[in-house]
């Protein structure tokens, strides 16, 4: 029999931290408005909200893994918006973000996470910052919620004992 492991959209009783770009603020705000939404309609408190404004997506990642590391919060959200100019600077600051963002969320005991839109165009930008295509500040948020309580529950798990009981050779010797 499977074990299966789901996360819960439960924000109450949580503390959350969000790191966002000043950079496109016409698109970040919006992104920022629809993660706190998100937050809020899922009963987190408002107060239990952090917000970090940092210049750019560039400084998300070192300020996401301090942040995280402080034991203050429990789930870190990361947003961000970059736009394609004419010049491979997008490229560089778009790949650099996501590997910090990703390092960082490897690197720390509470999820950490990726809410930076990459648009070619700054119509795509505006249409996945709660136009056409969503809010992806709200998805992160959901996704925080969502992760969040699947790090306390094997968090729950690793303190009883229930991981070495799901190990295949626990499973193995008990056919």
């Amino acid at each position: 029999m499977a074990w299966i492991h789901e996360g819960r959209l439960d924000g109450e009783g949580l503390r959350l931290a969000i790191v966002v770009s000043r950079f496109n603020s016409f698109i970040t705000q919006r992104l920022l408005d629809g993660a706190l939404d998100c937050l809020e309609r899922h009963g987190v408190e408002t107060d239990e909200i952090s917000i970090f404004w940092v210049p750019g997506a560039w400084e998300i990642p070192p300020l996401a893994i301090r942040v995280a590391d402080t034991g203050e919060f429990d789930c870190v959200i990361c947003l961000g918006a970059g736009i394609r100019g004419e010049t491979p600077h997008f490229e560089y600051v778009s790949s650099e973000s996501a590997k910090g963002v990703a390092q960082a969320a490897m690197l720390s005991d509470v999820p950490v996470i990726y809410g930076i839109i990459t648009a070619d165009t700054v119509d795509q930008a505006v249409a996945r910052a709660g136009t056409k295509s969503g809010n992806k500040g709200f998805d992160a948020a959901m996704t925080a919620l969502e992760m969040t309580s699947l790090y306390e529950a094997v968090a729950d798990m690793e303190e009883i004992g229930v991981m070495a009981e799901m190990a295949p050779e626990a499973a193995a010797e008990e056919e």
